[in-house]
Parts: C-alpha cells; structure tokens; sequence
C-alpha cells in the first residue's frame, strides 16, 4: 500500500502540514501532564502507535488486524488519559485501504463504536479539558465518518483507471493488427489473382510463340493490360493508406473520448473543402493525438472538437475540462504537443495552446485557394 517509511498519509484531502501537526501533537497533550511516569507512558504510547502503524502497512493480512487492534487500544487509552483524539484519523485513513470488504466493514464499525465512546466518556468525566476542543472533536468524528469511504472510492477509481489504460493499450494493439490484416487482406485481393493471371498468360504466350505468334502476342498484351491495371490499384490502395479523412478521424476519435466514459460534442462540418489530402491528414494525425493525451492525461469529464471553415483558413479547437497543462514546465516538451506544432508548421500551419479550467488546442492551417484563370 506504502512504502515502509512513509509516515504521512497521502491524498486524503488534508494538507500534509496538518497531518504532521497530527504527528508532533500528541506530545503537547502528554506533557501538559503532571506527572512524569504520565509524560514517559504517554511517550511510549505514541512511539509504539506509529509503530504499529507503520506494521500494519507493511504485513500481511495475518497480522493486520493485530496491528489495527493495537492501535485502537492506544488511542482509546490516549483519549482517556490525555484527551488526545487525532489517532483515530490514522487509523480511519488505513481502514479505507482494506480491500477486503468484510474486513472493511468491520473495521470500520469497531473503529467507530469505540471511538465515539471513547470520546463521550471522557468528555463526561473530562469536561473543562475537552470542551474548549469540542469543534476539533466534531470534525474528527466525521474525519472518521468519512474517511475510510473517501479513501476506499480513490483507490477504486484510482484502479479502474489504471485498467481503463491497459484496456486502451490493448485496443490500439488491435487496431494495429486489425489494420495490418487489412492491408494484408487488400493485397492478396488486388494483386493475387492478377499475378495468377499474368503468370498463365505468360506460360500460354510462351507456348503460343512458335506456335501462334499473332495469338501470343495478344496474350503479351493482355499481360501488359493486367499488370498496369494492378499498378494502378496498388497505387489506389497505398494513397487511401497514406491519408486519413477529417470526416473518418472524427468517428474514430469519438470512439475512443467515449470509450474512456467521457461526453464528447461536436461541431462545424468535417468535410473541408479546398483542401489537400496531405494537409487534411496532418490534421487527422493532430486531432488523433490530442485525443488520445485528453484520455491518458488530462482527467477531463467533457472533450468538445469544433472545425471553422474559413476562406483563408482552416481552424480545428480541441477543449477539455480537465486539469489542465503545468504551469512550471515548457508545454512543448511531451505529450506529443512538440510532433503536433512540427507537423503543423510543415504543411504552413500553427498550434496555439491555451490552458485555463482545462485545456484548449488550436490547429490553425490555411487554405488552398485555387486559380480559376488558370483552370479556365
């Protein structure tokens, strides 16, 4: 769950200043004491608490439950001798990082049963010592409310998304093969009865050439026929390889946005005009890549993609509403942004990035205008 050294708890909502004056507080309770047999055993008790605590990440699930008894046996004894609450925020964080949901559970309802009798009885019988701390007591008991739950949902989240990633891994894995036995497909049908065809007529023109040499040489004709006829188709095949349709990336990369359970909205028209297939597949290529950093990065809810069509240009926005770019580091550095401006830049084109409650990309490519003096 942790590393063994780790003593403050991470991502629970609360700063790690405030866990670390969870730590060093126990002391200001323990030495308010009078007695000095009271400060050395309130002392033991907290180094023995973060002991077992740290024990209680690092065994198994033996011995677990042992840990976790231990630590709430002190800070029912730190609550009763010395007023000292804030045990029972740790032992709630760890509680939410059972993954067995029995195990869990129990916890949880013996944690919270004996804290909150705990915390009544002392104030019973300690009054004037706890009630100058009673709002710091009421949060606490809803840190231990809460807690486990909050903790529990993020590991949950944290897993599915870690599977929602090497589930798209393994989709791009099967697109690529899928798309390789399709080209695989598309070539033995393009050229593998045409080749059988040329070599027959090729066997039947040999024959025929002492034979029938007006006969072999129209078989000769035919084989020039087929083979420029399967040039031309190889020709077809490999442009239709080489360029991807605006039109055709945009249902892809819905695909994908919603298959990472995210809203994805649309528009303007994805058929461009005046437009080459080179530069209207580096704008593909783009899109296909900010989709997928707004999937593995972003933690965006909503993916929204516009295409303006303008008389000099071309301007394609992706938006997201997720975290956003850090703000400490060059934003050309990763996240395929530097590959996107290259290819931009190559075709006359820029990127421009704006990152503010989310963020915003925009392909901005000029148009093709056409001479119609010269086409007249």
């Amino acid at each position: 769950m942790q590393n063994w050294y780790q003593i403050i708890p991470k991502n629970t909502g609360l700063s790690i200043y405030v866990w670390i004056i969870f730590c060093l507080l126990p002391f200001f309770f323990i030495f308010r004491s009078s007695s000095i047999y009271e400060m050395l055993f309130g002392i033991l008790m907290t180094l023995i608490f973060f002991l077992a605590y740290r024990l209680s990440f690092i065994s198994n699930s033996r011995f677990v439950y042992l840990w976790v008894s231990v630590e709430m046996v002190i800070s029912i004894v730190m609550t009763a001798l010395f007023g000292y609450i804030y045990f029972a925020l740790f032992i709630a964080y760890f509680i939410g990082n059972i993954k067995h949901l029995g195990g869990f559970l129990a916890l949880y309802i013996v944690h919270l049963t004996t804290t909150l009798i705990a915390i009544t009885t002392t104030f019973i019988y300690q009054i004037d010592s706890l009630f100058p701390n009673l709002p710091f007591i009421i949060v606490t008991v809803i840190g231990v409310i809460l807690l486990p739950f909050t903790v529990r949902y993020r590991n949950q989240q944290q897993k599915l998304e870690g599977e929602l990633e090497d589930a798209n891994e393994r989709i791009s894995q099967l697109m690529v093969i899928e798309e390789r036995e399709r080209i695989a497909r598309d070539l033995h049908d393009t050229l593998g009865q045409k080749l059988s065809m040329i070599g027959l007529k090729s066997d039947l023109a040999r024959k025929l050439m002492t034979v029938q040499p007006e006969k072999a040489s129209k078989e000769v004709e035919d084989i020039r026929n087929t083979a420029r006829t399967a040039l031309k188709e190889v020709r077809e095949m490999v442009s239709n390889m080489k360029g991807t349709k605006l039109e055709d990336e945009i249902v892809r990369v819905q695909q994908i946005i919603e298959a990472a359970e995210m809203n994805f909205q649309f528009e303007g028209d994805p058929h461009v005009t005046n437009t080459p297939l080179l530069v209207e597949n580096v704008l593909s290529m783009c899109l296909k890549e900010a989709a997928t950093n707004i999937v593995k990065h972003s933690e965006a809810t909503t993916c929204c993609v516009t295409i303006e069509q303008f008389p000099t240009e071309i301007l394609i926005g992706v938006e997201d509403d997720g975290k956003g770019l850090p703000t400490s580091l060059d934003p050309f550095r990763g996240n395929g942004l530097q590959g996107m401006r290259e290819r931009l830049e190559f075709v006359n084109g820029k990127l421009e990035i704006e990152s503010k409650n989310g963020t915003t990309l925009r392909f901005h490519v000029p148009n093709v205008i056409k001479n119609k003096e010269k086409e007249e």
